[in-house]
């Protein structure tokens, strides 16, 4: 079965290093370069997961997902906080604080991203 993933992250390189390892797993990915639209794409689409960027260029990715959390149609949609903040502190914020599913420390490698993806499907089973 093939997954459906959405990508949220202004970075050109993030977005193309991200989208190989996820072809690479046999998996399908859109992209969005800002969190414009993205809110309609989660709402319509199908997405295992969306990858979020902290820093963007419109709204910040905490803000973003705060307004996710709050749509009744996107409120349950597997979010996976992706940045370069790297400590404790950070990342609890945004597991805990800003209410996202998980958090991938960048620049992402091919082993985290596959563990983050088991731990996706292990809170699919719950």
């Amino acid at each position: 079965m093939v997954d459906h993933f959405l990508i949220v992250d202004d970075s050109a390189a993030e977005r193309h290093l991200l989208t190989s390892f996820l072809h690479d797993l046999g998996h399908e990915v859109d992209i969005c370069e800002s969190t414009e639209g993205a809110s309609d794409k989660i709402a319509k689409g199908n997405y295992k997961a969306v990858f979020l960027d902290i820093v963007l260029p419109d709204q910040d990715g905490y803000k973003f997902l705060r307004s996710l959390r709050a749509n009744q149609d996107t409120a349950k949609q597997y979010v996976i906080l992706c940045s370069t903040k790297k400590t404790k502190l950070e990342i609890d914020y945004g597991v805990k604080r800003a209410g996202a599913d998980d958090y991938l420390t960048k620049p992402i490698n091919r082993e985290a991203l596959v563990e983050a993806l088991q731990r996706e499907a292990l809170q699919r089973v719950k």
